[in-house]
């Protein structure tokens, strides 16, 4: 394992780590201005990482996926806990709730984004594709820009899926009769494994392949996405 190849994977797991931290902290902030302070209570109404680390979610499945150089990653973090009962209304606080996460993970990736096409015009091409110590530096900055706006986009699209327990479920069961959230609630037990068994039979081919589109769409043809050895 190289040098750059070991950075990369630090770079990936650290971008991966500060998206899933941020999608959660923006439940627990939205929760408590709604009027729930359980989050705020339990101390996870924080930016503390190890607040939010689920040992297989945010550490060995990134880790794995990262070795393994999986052209999907993907990871979560324990979930914030909400009591809906502090909301004047319980479904529509928790489709706010909800949403906040899959809008911070789309305003982190639009924000890196911009600062890295912005730094891309000013940058000259020797320090994007070249190398030395300068070179080997602006490509490091560009490979975390550039990875933080990917894995935000997979976090954003993935979560908005309408299967419990995603950010989508919840969004959905706001809009259904009450016979479809009482079979939304029902799903809950079951949402990870129906998740798996749609990652498992290629069910979600076609998300993956809206998500690349968007990520590239976002990073463009000339964004340097590797750190020179």
């Amino acid at each position: 394992m190289t040098f750059a190849y070991a950075l990369e994977i630090v770079l990936s797991l650290v971008a991966v780590f500060t998206a899933i931290v941020l999608h959660e902290f923006s439940h627990g902030y939205i929760a408590f201005r709604l009027g729930d302070p359980t989050a705020k209570t339990l101390g996870r109404l924080t930016l503390n990482p190890l607040a939010h680390i689920d040992p297989i979610g945010t550490i060995l499945v990134p880790i794995v996926l990262v070795i393994l150089r999986s052209p999907f990653l993907f990871g979560w973090a324990k979930p914030v806990p909400v009591n809906p009962n502090y909301f004047r209304n319980p479904y529509k606080g928790m489709f706010y709730v909800a949403i906040a996460g899959p809008l911070m993970n789309i305003a982190l990736a639009l924000g890196a984004s911009a600062i890295g096409r912005l730094a891309i015009l000013i940058t000259p091409l020797s320090l994007l594709y070249g190398r030395g110590f300068s070179a080997y530096f602006v490509q490091t900055i560009f490979y975390l820009l550039g990875f933080f706006v990917i894995i935000n986009i997979i976090l954003a699209v993935f979560n908005m899926l309408p299967i419990p327990p995603l950010d989508g479920s919840r969004v959905l069961t706001y809009f259904l009769p009450p016979e479809g959230k009482r079979v939304m609630m029902q799903l809950e037990r079951y949402g990870f494994l129906i998740v798996l068994a749609l990652l498992y039979l290629g069910a979600l081919r076609g998300l993956i392949g809206l998500i690349s589109g968007i990520w590239e769409a976002l990073l463009g043809s000339y964004w340097p996405m590797g750190i020179a050895g």
